[in-house]
């Protein structure tokens, strides 16, 4: 048994990995979709004290008390930088890192850094009247969509899990100064379909623990887990 630990985007919530969970969980594997401070149940609790290292700690407090070990853990668009933040302090714990269509920072890196179309975002927060409030993104016309979703009514459903993101989020650097952290493997799922101006950087031909890069691709738009969950579960069930 693999225990998966998928953990959302900025703006979604844990729901968004709703038609995956059942797929990991009928192959025998145990599978864990928080939803972050700050998102869906706990949106309350946003505000500008929220930020990367909140979504952090609340994966590595989640592997602590569940007591996960050999955890492949997933993280989306975002959530690269939380993952790669949280391996960094458990790294004994993880077995495997999963990038899907995900942030991929090096160490002191925001999410400006890594994507530096980001920055308008935080510049408009910053200068909004709540100071501190960044605003899903706009649906687009398709194939962009609402974050590559352009079935009506997967737009409807995925509307309801939609909120505002903590400035702080991108503005906070990552953490990735454990050695031991390079050695965990790491597995990049890049979706095909993306609107113009987020452009992802290239993979090195090497990752950090010396092994050749390995790269899969979705022939769908940013939220695979909503459009393609199966297609999705079959490359996550080869890690397994």
């Amino acid at each position: 048994m693999t225990t998966y630990l998928l953990v959302h985007g900025a703006w979604h919530t844990g729901q968004a990995w709703a038609r995956v969970v059942p797929l990991l969980e009928a192959a025998g594997h145990r599978v864990l979709a928080p939803t972050l401070t700050g998102y869906g149940e706990t949106v309350h609790l946003a505000g500008p004290e929220v930020g990367l290292d909140t979504h952090v700690g609340d994966v590595v407090r989640l592997i602590r008390a569940e007591g996960l070990t050999d955890v492949v853990l997933v993280g989306h668009s975002y959530a690269g930088l939380v993952i790669s933040s949280a391996a960094n302090e458990v790294p004994d714990r993880i077995a495997r890192l999963v990038y899907l269509d995900a942030m991929v920072p090096e160490h002191g890196e925001s999410a400006a850094d890594v994507l530096p179309v980001t920055q308008g975002l935080i510049d408009a927060a910053l200068a909004s009247e709540s100071g501190w409030r960044v605003p899903p993104m706009p649906e687009l016309p398709p194939p962009a969509g609402l974050f590559g979703v352009t079935d009506p009514a997967d737009v409807a459903w995925l509307r309801t899990m939609l909120s505002d993101q903590p400035v702080r989020c991108l503005q906070q650097p990552v953490r990735l100064d454990n050695p031991a952290a390079r050695r965990i493997p790491r597995t990049h799922i890049h979706c095909t379909i993306k609107p113009e101006g987020f452009e992802r950087r290239p993979v090195p031909a090497v990752q950090p623990n010396g092994t050749p890069a390995e790269v899969w691709e979705l022939p769908t738009g940013h939220d695979c887990m909503i459009t393609a969950p199966g297609e999705l579960a079959e490359l996550l069930l080869k890690l397994a």
